[in-house]
Formats: structure tokens, C-alpha cells, sequence
């Protein structure tokens, strides 16, 4: 069962990370250079529903740690720890900051107007979803090295 688990876990990480980290990495320069907002909504769209989806890697995640009689290492805890605080990121800042760059292009009355203001909140936008994607390597290294296993590398 632990390898169905864990097969499920990576494959799960894959195909909903992956595609959250390419879609937000690539969101800020295209919300301030697209000739049309179609791009940015879709990547933000993109965004938002797999980060649904991704709800599932934490969840293997702990029921293949559990499958392997390794939920109290602390390899383990710091990897749900920061996949935690991912997670934290992505729903508390960037998938608000990405709707809020998307407002005035869409006709909104969004609250980035001006286009000094447009450009801090990019950057701001663009800072923060590097720091998620290095959360998400963070967790990527400890899984693989898993410090302190008799397994680990």
C-alpha cells in the first residue's frame, strides 16, 4: 500500500505543483505585458484550480508517511510544515494578488490603478511566488535526501 501511496503522492505532486508553479512563476510579466488580459486570467485560472487539486499531495503525502511508519521523523514534520506555509502563500497572497492585478485589466475597478502602483504590486506579486516555489523545493530536497533516515542519501 505504501508504494501505491507513494506513487499517487508524486505523481499527484506533478501534475498539480508543477503546473501552479509554471502559471504563477510566468503571471506577474505577463499581467503587466500582455496585449490582452485572456493570458494572465488563464494562468491565474490555472492557478486557482489546481490548487484544488493540490489539496491531494499533502494529503498522500501523510497517509504514505503513515503507510511507512515515518509521520514522527523530522524530515517528515518540517516537510508538512513548510507545505503548510506553501499552501498559506499561495491562497493568502498570490492567488488574491494575482486578482487584484487582473481587475483593471478586465475593465474592473481593481484597487492597482496607477501604473506605479501596478508595477510594485507585480513585483511584490513576483517576489512572493519565488519564495513559494522555493518553499516547494525546500520540500522537494527533504523528501528525496530525508535527513536522518537510515534510507536517506
Amino acid at each position: 500500500m505504501a508504494k501505491l501511496f507513494l506513487s499517487l503522492h508524486v505523481l499527484a505532486a506533478i501534475l498539480a505543483i508543477g503546473p501552479i508553479t509554471v502559471a504563477a512563476s510566468m503571471f506577474p510579466r505577463l499581467a503587466r505585458t500582455a496585449p490582452t488580459p485572456e493570458t494572465p486570467a488563464l494562468l491565474h485560472k490555472i492557478c486557482r484550480s489546481y490548487a484544488y487539486v493540490g489539496a491531494a499531495v499533502p494529503v498522500l503525502g501523510i497517509a504514505t508517511g503513515a503507510a511507512l511508519g515515518v509521520l514522527s521523523d523530522a524530515w517528515l514534520v518540517v516537510s508538512i510544515v513548510l507545505t503548510g506555509v506553501a499552501a498559506g502563500v499561495l491562497v493568502a497572497v498570490i492567488l488574491p494578488g494575482q486578482s487584484e492585478l487582473l481587475e483593471p485589466l478586465e475593465g474592473g475597478e481593481g484597487a492597482v490603478a496607477g501604473e506605479e502602483e501596478r508595477r510594485a504590486a507585480g513585483a511584490r506579486l513576483a517576489m512572493t511566488t519565488g519564495v513559494f516555489n522555493l518553499l516547494w523545493a525546500a520540500v522537494v530536497v527533504l523528501m528525496i535526501v530525508r535527513p536522518g533516515s537510515t534510507t536517506g542519501a
